[in-house]
């Protein structure tokens, strides 16, 4: 009985996954709202719209959903604790740029996402 029980644990167990194994929940649309009027409010020409943004949001958070499980738990924890320190300025563009600098993610060139990073406006 007691091995049937620690059988049904440990299996049971191997079903439960860790936080740490799925891309974080980010509230970028704040952050994409906010981009947006602080891009107005300092005048900036070529600032991108709200619908675009959030676009690039989705695109890289599609990306990563996809590259998560191939990386290592220290890099993604080592990400995720710099992309979500600052509670108003979280980013799936920033989380996702982490994982690629981090020379573990060689995703297909595509078009670069600028999103709400914080490096949108950097050349």
């Amino acid at each position: 009985m007691k091995v049937a029980l620690l059988s049904a644990a440990l299996i049971g167990g191997q079903l439960v996954t860790p936080v740490s194994d799925r891309v974080p929940s980010l509230n970028v649309e704040a952050l994409c709202r906010a981009t947006v009027a602080d891009d107005k409010a300092n005048g900036v020409v070529l600032g991108q719209s709200l619908e675009k943004c959030m676009s690039d949001e989705t695109d890289a958070q599609t990306q990563l959903v996809a590259l998560w499980p191939a990386n290592a738990g220290p890099v993604r924890d080592r990400c995720e604790a710099e992309v979500t320190s600052i509670a108003d300025a979280q980013s799936y563009v920033d989380l996702l740029s982490c994982i690629q600098a981090a020379g573990l993610a060689n995703p297909p060139r595509l078009a670069p996402l600028r999103g709400a990073s914080k490096n949108r406006n950097a050349k």
